[in-house]
């Protein structure tokens, strides 16, 4: 299962590589609900609308995103603010009383971490300069996907954990592992979107959870409990990898629409289950973008064709930080 990514962020990357276009009504209609709805976005999504709008959908999305980042940033500042009268608060009890009452006692030791944690995360807002991790997606965090609408190739924000039209909102709750969708699955689970709606998300690198044991080749000792760790995964010589995807466009009235994505994963090769990890994110060589993007139902060996016919590469692993 590929828990995380650092993906290509900005959808220029898709313009440029492929001649896609934005679509950009549902960017405006993510960043229009993601205050209610708590969506996550990247950072570096973000980004990509930081320079000159030039139309005014462009520019709406600045707006949205500058609105929630004064938003986010006046809530962190009352929240700071709080935390620090609560400090102050405690300590002046805490000077005239020899045995302050617990709940000063737990302000003591809460309010600091508060306070600490308001401040990062009020500086991490402001920050302009982007890191690794402000392009990274983990489960139920919107990336932008490459498909095939009417004919032409466009980038939609898509959430990582794909939810097939039709089912019931709880279905991401009852199938929470639906951010992958496994090869021998393909024809049941995904039957609706195997061979119908596909996609291609960019990956520089990719995670994934391993038991310490299983990396270290040796069995788990009379009282060891199984230990996880993150392994960052990354073809040497590094390359872009464009990985199959799966996705549905889900409607229900009265709610909003959701766009939402699946990355397939296969058998891995050696050097990835040799380090513990017994799945991985499928990669297709770029000759066959269009065939995959434009899938023919009634010739799925075509669709198995494109896995098997993979590019060369060795994946390096190291422990994630």
């Amino acid at each position: 299962m590929c828990y995380s990514a650092q993906v290509r962020a900005n959808y220029r990357d898709y313009v440029r590589l492929f001649g896609a276009h934005l679509s950009i009504k549902e960017f405006v209609q993510l960043f229009f609900n993601r205050q209610e709805a708590k969506l996550k976005v990247p950072k570096a999504v973000e980004a990509a609308f930081e320079g000159e709008a030039t139309t005014p959908e462009e520019q709406e999305v600045k707006r949205l995103i500058e609105a929630f980042m004064a938003d986010r940033a006046m809530t962190l500042e009352k929240e700071l603010f709080a935390q620090r009268k609560r400090l102050a608060d405690a300590e002046r009890i805490a000077e005239t009383n020899p045995k302050p009452a617990k709940t000063v006692l737990d302000s003591l030791r809460i309010a600091p971490s508060k306070i600490s944690k308001a401040r990062l995360d009020l500086e991490d807002l402001r920050r302009t300069d982007l890191r690794d991790r402000d392009s990274r997606i983990f489960p139920g965090v919107y990336a932008p996907v490459m498909v095939v609408r009417d004919g032409k190739r466009v980038v939609l924000p898509m959430r990582y954990q794909c939810r097939p039209a039709g089912r019931p909102a709880a279905y991401d709750i009852e199938y929470p592992g639906t951010y992958n969708a496994r090869r021998d699955n393909l024809e049941r689970f995904w039957k609706g979107q195997f061979g119908y709606t596909h996609g291609i998300l960019l990956v520089d690198t990719f995670y994934e959870n391993v038991k310490r044991h299983d990396m270290e080749h040796r069995p788990l000792g009379p009282d060891e409990k199984p230990e996880n760790v993150i392994l960052q995964f990354q073809p040497n010589p590094p390359e872009l990898m464009y990985i199959a995807c799966l996705w549905s466009h889900w409607t229900k009235d009265g709610e909003p629409d959701l766009l939402s994505f699946a990355a397939i994963t296969d058998e891995p090769p050696p050097e990835v289950r040799d380090a513990g990890h017994d799945r991985m994110i499928i990669r297709i060589k770029p000759e066959h973008v269009d065939a995959w993007l434009n899938p023919d139902p009634k010739n799925l060996k075509a669709l198995y064709d494109i896995f098997d016919d993979r590019a060369p590469a060795y994946y390096e692993h190291r422990l994630a930080a």
